[in-house]
């Protein structure tokens, strides 16, 4: 038992050299999304803000939905990392509990650990998403959070909108990075 609080703890300090997500206290119960319809969330989405993140090193994010299966989602993360590469990764959301279909768990093919929570707080399907999700470790919790949009950019009126959300579970949107969608910079992402 006690090497494995010494491994917990030196993950926790790691996690929190390398992340600005990692905080004291336990995760949040948010409302989400009311009447989720995963068939209308499908469909490409633009990464536009995120709170930082370890695992996110690139720019020109995007996030491709599709029905895999009746309650599974298909999950295709891309970014464009510094050196031009692209990078991906391939995965599967379900709802935990089909009572509460917003609150999907996302786990990835190549990733050998437990599904990760990511909760829909508010999406139009059309326009905007606001993800989150947090996983508690013992006295401190680990926080995610992207703002999507169907397109490139998003009206500074809805980002606003989706920061107040965020404030109001205890989420300093300042905390938040954008993602360069530049045209020219993102066109590889786009072959």
């Amino acid at each position: 038992m006690k090497a494995m609080q010494v491994i917990s703890l030196t993950l926790l300090c790691a996690l929190a050299a390398n992340a600005q997500f990692l905080k004291f206290g336990k995760c949040p119960k948010p409302a989400v999304q009311a009447n989720f319809d995963a068939s209308r969330y499908v469909g490409k989405w633009y990464e536009i803000m995120k709170l930082p993140t370890a695992f996110q090193k690139g720019e020109c994010g995007t996030a491709t939905y599709s029905a895999k299966s009746p309650g599974v989602i298909g999950v295709l993360n891309r970014e464009l990392l510094d050196d031009g590469t692209i990078n991906s990764i391939v995965g599967s959301a379900k709802a935990k509990n089909p009572a509460e279909p917003a609150k999907l768990e996302v786990s990835f093919d190549d990733i050998p650990s437990p599904p990760g929570p990511y909760w829909v707080l508010s999406s139009d399907y059309e326009g905007h998403s606001l993800v989150y999700g947090c996983t508690d470790f013992g006295l401190f919790r680990m926080e995610f959070s992207w703002i999507l949009s169907r397109e490139p950019t998003l009206n500074e009126e809805t980002v606003e909108m989706l920061h107040g959300i965020l404030s109001s579970i205890g989420i300093n949107p300042d905390k938040m990075v954008s993602t360069v969608h530049d045209e020219t910079y993102c066109r590889p992402m786009e072959q």
